[in-house]
Order: structure tokens, then C-alpha cells, then sequence
């Protein structure tokens, strides 16, 4: 049971992050030192600290 839910956990903090990165402009993630093609790996990376 606790697998599930720390999968679960995972998931939704995978999708919050890839989602609050995907909605800012080229420019804002430009003044985060993001590029658009790292917001996957970030919402990989915030999905494993839990």
C-alpha cells in the first residue's frame, strides 16, 4: 500500500512541476536558467525527492 502511494505521490509531483514550468514563457525560464527542453528532467528530479 505505502509502494502505491508514494508512486502516486511521485506522479503528482511530477505533473504539478512539469505543469507550473510549461506554462512560463521562453523568457521566464530563461531568467530561472531553465531551457524549455530541461522540464522534464527538473519535474523528473523534483518526483524523485520524495
Amino acid at each position: 500500500m505505502d509502494v502505491l502511494r508514494t508512486q502516486r505521490a511521485r506522479r503528482a509531483a511530477f505533473r504539478r512541476t512539469y505543469d507550473e514550468l510549461s506554462v512560463l514563457n521562453d523568457r521566464e525560464l530563461n531568467d530561472l536558467g531553465i531551457s524549455r527542453a530541461d522540464i522534464s528532467t527538473i519535474a523528473r528530479q523534483a518526483a524523485s525527492e520524495i
